[in-house]
């Protein structure tokens, strides 16, 4: 019997990898994400490069327009005249915003400051600006108290908070909250995917065998589990080895694109000073988000530049962090679940197949089958990821619908022993209730023409003898 179930998934697997559609599906899905990700990564790279003008036209009394400190994205430039003729100039000059800053400003509740700008102004815009007001303001308060703007200098002090992760051993390791959920996020990402594409093709491909009455004979010398199962394994096969093909293919790849999106970066030098065509007054540009004067601020910019450059690597903590993840867990617990949540949903997706006659008809059983897995990868990357030892991941890698998704989240975190074990049990036990739910349907429905299926009469076949 044994014999007869692999001689059914090596079938399914040679019929479809010698498809021309596999191997052109294979090669081009590495170059179309490497050629999306280097024209994603330019574009964010040319954003970060343009500087945003905001005019700023000041009738406060209280200087604020000199404290606004511009950055390399946004750089702030006073106007003189009226507000009218500041608007005129504005709409006539290809600036990004003006700032009016209204008489009779009150330092402790600043209301009735204007923000213009041509159509909607961007959220991103809008938060800077505000940002670099809040500071001016903070400033302005600073000094009334009696604080000169030196000491409100070296009042000012940035963090450089250094993430270790301590195990239950006493071992340090470095921990980045973005590499970590850099790896979780792919990872989920992947099963979701797999599940979704493959599981579908199990489908599909027991709905046209069976319109095609190739089942009959089929059955004639096999089991129907037998079938399913041998249908369920050889796609997984095709399926792990696409995955393989890619991860091979990308990394390939991703070392001939890499070089070219960092090979050819360099800081800006620059510290620039922005004045209107209505007369101005010059704006210290600080890369740190600090008002500081000229000759400090530059020193401080080749200082930071002059580290960057001696140190390149550092830019690349990133991927330093992912060496010191506990891989080989990682990749145990993605393979389970990998494989575990195929066979759990395929076997699903098999079952639905063979219950209906036309493709068409599988959309009312696809819902209930397919929620709990859009519903943990939705509540994994808006919850999970934020708090991956809450009760709400815990909950959720524990019961095997959605446990696929829900763990592989949380590995990269660190998850308890027991815990993954309690998990894989219950998978199993989900894994092989599914199968007993989706063999006693297939069995049925598979030699099933000309009736149109209801879940009460899935129901009943669940319970047929023989």
């Amino acid at each position: 019997m044994a014999s007869k179930f692999l001689l059914i998934a090596q079938r399914e697997y040679l019929s479809r990898v010698r498809k021309k559609a596999f191997i052109v599906l294979t090669l081009a899905v590495p170059l179309l994400l490497a050629g999306f990700g280097f024209v994603i990564a330019k574009m964010a790279s040319s954003d970060n490069d343009t500087t945003d003008v905001i005019e700023v036209r000041d009738d406060s009394g209280l200087g604020v327009a000199s404290r606004l400190v511009s950055t390399p994205q946004l750089r702030f430039e006073t106007t003189t005249g009226t507000l009218a003729d500041a608007k005129k100039g504005f709409q006539k000059a290809k600036h990004d915003g003006l700032v009016y800053l209204p008489a009779g400003l009150d330092v402790e509740k600043p209301t009735g400051v204007q923000f213009f700008g041509k159509g909607n102004i961007s959220l991103k815009k809008q938060s800077a600006v505000e940002s670099a007001l809040n500071k001016a303001f903070s400033d302005l308060k600073m000094q009334k108290s009696g604080l000169t703007q030196d000491q409100l200098d070296r009042l000012r002090s940035k963090v450089d908070l250094q993430a270790v992760s301590l195990d239950d051993t006493g071992k340090e390791a470095n921990s980045n909250a973005l590499a970590t959920s850099g790896m979780s996020y792919a990872l989920a990402l992947a099963i979701y995917m797999f599940i979704f594409i493959y599981g579908v093709q199990i489908m599909r491909g027991v709905g046209e065998e069976k319109s095609s009455r190739i089942m009959e004979v089929m059955l004639s010398s096999v089991k129907p589990f037998d079938l399913m199962m041998g249908k369920i394994v050889g796609i997984a096969a095709v399926g792990l080895t696409q995955f393989l093909l890619w991860g091979v293919l990308s990394f390939g790849v991703s070392s001939v694109v890499m070089p070219l999106l960092t090979g050819k970066d360099k800081p800006k030098t620059e510290v620039a000073a922005g004045t209107s065509a209505a007369g101005a007054t010059a704006v210290v540009v600080a890369d740190d988000d600090e008002p500081r004067s000229a000759g400090a601020q530059f020193d401080r910019s080749v200082d930071k530049q002059t580290a960057q450059a001696s140190n390149p690597a550092g830019r690349f903590s990133f991927f330093n962090t992912l060496a010191e993840l506990p891989l080989g867990t990682i990749l145990f617990g993605f393979i389970i679940y990998f494989l575990g949540g195929y066979l759990l949903y395929g076997a699903l997706f098999g079952a639905v197949g063979a219950a209906v006659d036309d493709q068409t008809d599988t959309q009312q059983f696809m819902f209930p089958i397919t929620m709990p897995l859009i519903l943990s990868y939705i509540v994994g990357v808006s919850v999970i990821l934020r708090n991956p030892d809450g009760p709400v991941a815990f909950w959720m890698s524990m019961f095997p619908l959605t446990s696929p998704i829900a763990m592989v989240i949380r590995l990269p975190f660190g998850v308890p022993m027991w815990q993954l074990g309690l998990s894989i049990f219950l998978l199993i036990l989900g894994f092989l209730g599914t199968v007993w739910v989706a063999a006693r349907i297939y069995r049925v429905g598979i030699l099933m023409y000309g009736k149109k299926v209801t879940y009460k009469e899935l129901g009943k076949w669940m319970f047929y003898k023989g």
